[in-house]
């Protein structure tokens, strides 16, 4: 038998394998908003000099067409190529462009659907509601909660169901099937798509996370073009992916500094979250800057009420104020189960503010710019606990969601010069498959479990506010989860904190069920995810977008998540200015 080295076989393979061809940033079918503002990057393998690589646009010099001054950089972060820079140009004319890139007797291209908007504005406002890893199962949950099931009819509708407009939509990343809500955002507030863990960039070889190709994003857009105000509302950290996405540009969502710093630099008029860590200077006990910078005073000097509070949130914008910083917690602000029964964190932060009066704020007070604006809300515990596989705190977010909804469907009433879009930035692989039954004989959560004829309607009783008074309830929702670490599950709620399905195990790296659940009643249930995942993972299904108001008819049958920021553009009329 032949034998040769691994060495030598890849030797000598490499001299039959084609060498890898230049990479064009904005990448193939790109959907470019004329006169929205982005970096043009080609890389060239090998390291070419800069007078033997020729880049074009329908054949003409790319420098000529896009208007900016070209930066060229052999072995750029001491890498094995050449990197071709045009930075914060646009593309004037709408059409099919290809882009040509060549290198000796290589040469890639790319085309771009640069897209028009009609003239005029259809929209003075548009309100961007994300319900962060919100699936069908959760609308539906919502609705069972909330609205009550009789004989397979629901009490009522949710404000995001009574929409007229309705999508399904795709959120695949560059790299990955599965997407995060980093790149899943930035595809909502660029129209640009990109990969996991990347904010309002491209990503390239760059080795420094702030230096990947940038595209503008639709707060620069509006406030530049069109002096809008700009509104971001959460109840994750402030500086997490969902809200990082209207403003950012770093190729790390976990850049938080960075973040702040973004923030700072494009003045949003308001901003609500949690994450206060990383505005206060690392003197401070608690801080995560890792500067002296104190962006609490920088912003009060920029003229923004700074509130920590729900009392200081509300006092600001008594007194007319329009530019409000507002941070409640060191991390997360608390979800709508946890603020209505004080749990979570409500012992350390007990005045933090739910994301419904937050809306309504927030609305009058952008409202004040004769111009219009552009806000977006964020429902995001959603996402977290389901990644914690704690479904019914994450339903009660969606019904906090819902009715933030209604706040705006009803300012919007008001004039109908409002767009209003729902959309998950992506799913979670969940579903409701019967109820759990008490007086069912057994002991394992299985013995409990009814399935078709046998799942009992859970008679969840709503109190004043739309809330399930409890959800300890002897029958209740069968909802199961299809991505899961080791855990101890017993089909009950998790009444006293938020569900914690592993810790890690003796081997570094690795997560186990956690010992506080398996108790008696319960089952050890065997992962299937990496023994390194620690919480449930998102899922690459489509998500259900609905929509009303002006510009809200372009949704409809399957669309990608690069068309909702189409959408808003075309609403606003941005290309036209």
């Amino acid at each position: 038998m032949l034998r040769i080295s691994l060495a030598a076989f890849l030797a000598t393979t490499a001299l039959v394998l084609p060498a890898a061809a230049q990479t064009i940033y904005p990448l193939n079918r790109a959907e470019i908003l004329a006169g929205a503002k982005f970096d043009f990057k080609v890389e060239f393998p090998g390291s070419p000099a800069e007078a033997d690589v020729k880049v074009t646009i329908d054949g003409e010099d790319a420098a000529k067409v896009l208007g900016g001054k070209v930066t060229f950089v052999q072995k750029e972060d001491g890498q094995d190529y050449s990197a071709y820079y045009l930075r914060d140009v646009a593309m004037a004319k709408a059409g099919n462009v290809v882009v040509e890139a060549k290198a000796g007797d290589k040469t890639s291209s790319v085309t771009w659907d640069v897209f028009d908007t009609p003239k005029g504005r259809l929209a003075k406002n548009v309100i961007l509601f994300i319900g962060d890893g919100m699936s069908v199962t959760d609308r539906t949950a919502a609705r069972i909660l909330s609205k009550g099931l009789v004989e397979g009819r629901y009490g009522g509708e949710l404000e995001i169901d009574d929409m007229p407009y309705m999508a399904l939509v795709s959120t695949s990343g560059t790299d990955s099937v599965v997407t995060d809500s980093a790149n899943s955002m930035s595809a909502y507030t660029t129209g640009h798509k990109s990969c996991v863990n990347a904010l309002g960039v491209y990503c390239a070889k760059n080795k420094k996370n702030l230096e990947h190709p940038k595209v503008e994003t639709i707060a620069e857009l509006v406030k530049r073009k069109l002096g809008l105000a700009v509104g971001i509302v959460t109840n994750s950290e402030i500086e997490d992916a969902t809200p990082a996405g209207v403003v950012s540009h770093t190729r790390k969502r976990s850049d938080f500094n960075d973040i702040v710093k973004m923030y700072y630099n494009i003045e949003a008029d308001i901003m609500m979250g949690g994450g206060s860590p990383n505005f206060l200077p690392k003197a401070t006990p608690g801080s995560k800057r890792t500067d002296e910078e104190n962006f609490f005073e920088k912003f009060k000097a920029k003229g923004y009420a700074v509130a920590t509070t729900a009392t200081e949130m509300r006092a600001a914008f008594a007194e007319g104020k329009t530019k409000v910083l507002g941070i409640y917690n060191t991390g997360n602000v608390d979800g709508a189960y946890d603020l209505k029964f004080k749990k979570g964190t409500t012992d350390k932060f007990p005045d933090q503010p739910g994301l419904v009066e937050e809306t309504k704020l927030t609305i009058d007070a952008l409202s004040k710019n004769p111009n219009g604006f552009f806000l977006m809300v964020e429902s995001a515990r959603i996402d977290k606990y389901k990644h914690s596989l704690d479904w019914e705190r994450g339903v009660y977010d969606t019904i906090l969601l819902d009715y933030a909804v209604k706040v705006a469907k009803e300012f919007a009433a008001k004039n109908n010069d409002t767009l209003i879009i729902v959309v998950p930035d992506h799913a979670h692989m969940v579903g409701i498959i019967g109820s759990y039954v008490d007086s069912r004989p057994g002991n394992t959560p299985r013995d409990k479990l009814g399935v078709y004829a046998d799942s009992t309607v859970p008679q969840y009783k709503p109190d004043a506010d739309g809330y399930p008074e409890s959800v300890d309830l002897p029958v209740r929702l069968a909802y199961a989860f299809g991505t899961y670490p080791d855990h101890c599950f017993d089909a009950k709620p998790h009444l006293d904190g938020e569900f914690v399905p592993a810790v890690a195990g003796a081997e570094k790296g690795t997560f186990v069920a956690n010992d506080k659940y398996c108790t008696p009643g319960s089952v050890k249930i065997t992962g299937n995810l990496p023994l390194d995942a620690n919480s449930g993972v998102h899922a690459a299904d489509d998500v259900v977008l609905t929509a009303m108001g002006p510009g809200a008819d372009v949704f409809h049958g399957h669309i990608d998540n690069t068309r909702v920021f189409r959408a808003m553009a075309t609403a606003f009329g941005l290309a036209k200015l």
